[in-house]
């Protein structure tokens, strides 16, 4: 391979490769991931084409790029699992809060029904005279 063809080869791949980080592919689907091999494929080309030893720099580019997409993808699931949490712990807060009150309204409901036939029985029985 000429030094020439060797360049437009890796200009091939430099362009599928932004192409596929904004996903914007030409050949692949949308969505697809960015890997070493995709970018190959949306290159047009044999995904063994793109090798470390003929294109070292372009090749650390994309692994640093996946990595950086791999970590960003765990913050989001920690960010998001810390936001379950919250939700969960309100969850809980309002449920415990929820079960206080159910039951000082049925302790409530017990004393009316106390007073009521309280009440009734004042009204049926007879009063003692003093």
């Amino acid at each position: 391979m000429s030094s020439t063809d060797k360049k437009a080869a890796e200009q091939l791949f430099r362009e599928a490769f932004e192409r596929l980080k904004i996903n914007k592919p030409a050949i692949l689907p949308r969505g697809v991931s960015v890997t070493q091999n995709n970018v190959a494929r949306e290159a047009g080309r044999d995904p063994s084409a793109l090798k470390k030893d003929r294109y070292p720099l372009l090749v650390l580019e994309i692994q640093s790029f996946v990595a950086s997409q791999r970590d960003q993808i765990k913050s989001d699931l920690r960010t998001n699992d810390n936001r379950s949490r919250t939700l969960k712990k309100k969850l809980n807060d309002c449920v415990l809060q929820r079960d206080k009150l159910s039951s000082i309204v049925a302790a409530q409901n017990t004393y009316i029904e106390d007073l009521l036939g309280e009440i009734e029985h004042l009204k049926t029985g007879k009063v003692s005279k003093l």
